[in-house]
């Protein structure tokens, strides 16, 4: 049965006068909890005592690297053991609210280079002072490249600055695609008009060369007032990004405009070269032309945080779906957990489950190297109510048979 409070999609509507097209095929109902699915799950602590785990990965010998978002990159050495010591600390951090130290993300060939690249607030000094005396300060989002050396990381090259930044809407996601490019997630700082501003780089896609430079066949490199980096734009808020393996396209989630424009309103979308996303123009089930409507749209909101295709065997139940966290919105609706996507050969959302909803807010996910998964909890972030473990990195297999 349908739930009644689902936002579906539907064939037409109309939004400030302006004629909307038929939207895509409904997705039935807000993700329920899957008992059966959840009961098979063995969940065990990875890592406790950590403090708001913003992102993770895996390195190719094994071992774990996570950031945490009060600047910290921590590491997890290949037998699980947590290294009590930071592995670098970001200079300048600029933390509260939402932003912070975020994204990490190996490079494809790290066993030869060492790099690994983060993305964080940063803040400095403008030398002036505001009407009480305060020093006033500058602030942007950063991405920057590290490189390990002898068993720590030092920063070796800052790949690109002057995202848009304050404490809210910040982003920022970091991976590399099938294609060996780095693409970056940015958020709109809740100033909606940069998400369709060719000028700046809040609200898009970007798409860089390991080296931080453009490469020549990004979609506007050839476009007039328009930054070279972005590859798509439109976009509010994502956080979590993907490739389907079989296809190589890749997927997205993000935080749709609870309190600006109704509630809810959170997005899964197949995000391709070049395409616009429609934030602040279309939201929610609006359609309209040239414009891309999400796959799946959910209300109230679930805040949906990072997102993998699971390829692994420790799990088989899960294999070829598509994962999400979600951190659960905020007011007395909350829905956390990780939600589980199935799509159809064509890419369009056949159905939606809800797994590890006890837990409270989950953020990073990540596929280890032993097929298992790994999810955080943020529970430490100002939002949620931590256990005395948390925040917790939790290791997720199928229970063994008999079990």
């Amino acid at each position: 049965m349908q739930h009644p409070t689902a936002l579906l999609f539907v064939s037409a509507l109309t939004m400030l006068g302006t004629p909307l097209l038929a939207a895509p095929p409904t997705v039935a109902g807000l993700a329920e909890m899957d008992t059966a699915l959840q009961s098979g799950l063995q969940v065990e602590d990875y890592v406790t005592g950590t403090k708001v785990p913003w992102a993770m990965c895996f390195l190719p010998d094994g071992r774990m690297l996570f950031t945490e978002r009060e600047g910290r990159v921590r590491g997890v050495a290949a037998d699980g053991k947590l290294i009590p010591e930071a592995l670098f600390e970001v200079k300048d951090i600029r933390t509260g609210g939402e932003i912070g130290l975020m994204g990490i993300t190996p490079h494809p060939d790290f066993a030869k280079n060492k790099w690994v690249y983060i993305a964080y607030g940063h803040q400095e000094a403008t030398g002036e002072k505001d009407a009480r005396g305060r020093e006033r300060v500058k602030i942007d989002v950063r991405v920057m490249r590290l490189r390990e050396s002898e068993g720590k990381f030092i920063e070796d090259k800052l790949i690109i600055s002057g995202f848009p930044a304050q404490s809210n809407h910040a982003g920022c996601l970091l991976r590399f695609g099938p294609d060996g490019k780095l693409y970056i997630t940015t958020g709109e700082m809740f100033r909606r008009e940069l998400s369709q501003d060719m000028t700046s780089l809040g609200g898009k896609t970007l798409r860089l060369n390991d080296d931080g430079s453009v490469p020549e066949d990004n979609p506007f490199v050839k476009t007039a007032d328009a930054r070279p980096e972005i590859w798509s734009l439109g976009h509010r808020n994502a956080q979590g990004m993907d490739w389907q393996p079989r296809t190589g396209v890749m997927y997205q989630v993000e935080h749709g405009p609870s309190g600006e424009a109704g509630t809810g309103g959170d997005e899964l979308n197949r995000v391709e070269k070049g395409k616009n996303y429609g934030w602040p123009t279309i939201h929610h089930k609006q359609s309209q032309d040239g414009l891309e409507h999400p796959l799946a749209e959910w209300s109230p909101a679930i805040a949906p945080s990072q997102l993998l295709f699971y390829t692994g065997d420790a799990i088989p139940a899960l294999k070829g779906k598509l994962l999400f966290t979600a951190l659960g919105g905020l007011g007395g609706n909350k829905r956390p957990g990780v939600y589980v996507i199935s799509l159809d050969a064509a890419g369009a959302v056949t159905g939606q489950t809800r797994i590890l909803t006890s837990l409270g807010r989950l953020r990073a996910i990540a596929q280890g190297p032993d097929g298992a998964l790994y999810v955080s909890t943020s529970n430490r972030d100002g939002r949620g109510r931590p256990a005395d473990s948390d925040d917790r990195i939790l290791r997720i297999t199928a229970k063994p048979a008999g079990k």
